[in-house]
């Protein structure tokens, strides 16, 4: 009785229903699993929400894209015009983001055109291959905090030596910023800008140096949140 409508769709893919919708579920997980890979790698604060859900649909519906082409030459140059009409106004500010896009392709397309292991293997080795950029990350991690240390001392200290010798066990890096003097000549004002020590904390820094002689007083600012 419906003959007449099975019949307009007898000569499009060779596929049956099952199995299309194993694909298509499969490009699901697949997708899924694209997505919980990009959040637990990406920790981007700027992350919208809706971008994860993106890579999950955008796996299916290039699966099914690809079922619609099949090896239809002609297909396929109709598809690309007309999907080329598809304007995003959303920008990927990450670089790496846009490589999850082209990830999400790939794999429904793998998907699609039975390539499974392609899709499984890609997966693994994209998440294998952001699992040790991460720890590259962490390694090369921003070294410790910065501080601007403004010391006032009498004019006879030798402030080279006290950075140097007296604190010197303490800091990591140390740099000279500004020198001047104060009181008409009777006091050093000098600030440098500091990198401590793993184990040493500001407030110990600060101790050391209010326990020396000739330090009249200290101020440790941390870098960005001073003037210099």
């Amino acid at each position: 009785m419906l003959d007449f409508l099975t019949a307009a769709f007898v000569h499009g893919p060779q596929i049956s229903p099952l199995e299309l919708f194993v694909r298509l579920m499969t490009a699901l997980l697949f997708g899924w699993i694209i997505s919980m890979v990009y959040l637990k790698t990406r920790k981007n604060p700027d992350l919208s929400p809706s971008f994860p859900a993106t890579l999950v649909l955008l796996c299916v519906l290039i699966a099914m894209v690809t079922q619609v082409i099949g090896d239809n030459v002609a297909r396929a140059f109709s598809l690309v015009g007309a999907l080329s009409i598809v304007r995003f106004r959303t920008v990927v500010r990450d670089t790496q983001d846009t490589a999850y896009v082209i990830l999400a392709v790939i794999v429904g397309m793998a998907v699609g055109a039975k390539a499974l292991w392609v899709a499984a293997i890609g997966i693994f080795v994209v998440a294998l291959a952001e699992l040790l950029l991460n720890l590259r990350r962490i390694k090369q991690a921003t070294p410790s905090t910065e501080y601007t240390l403004r010391i006032k001392t009498t004019s006879n200290m030798n402030l080279d030596d006290l950075i140097q010798n007296g604190i010197g066990q303490h800091l990591e890096m140390s740099e000279l910023i500004s020198l001047g003097t104060g009181k008409r000549g009777s006091l050093l004002e000098a600030a440098y800008r500091l990198r401590l020590r793993g184990n040493t904390s500001a407030h110990t820094l600060i101790n050391v140096l209010d326990q020396m002689d000739g330090v009249e007083s200290v101020q440790l600012l941390r870098r960005g949140m001073d003037d210099d």
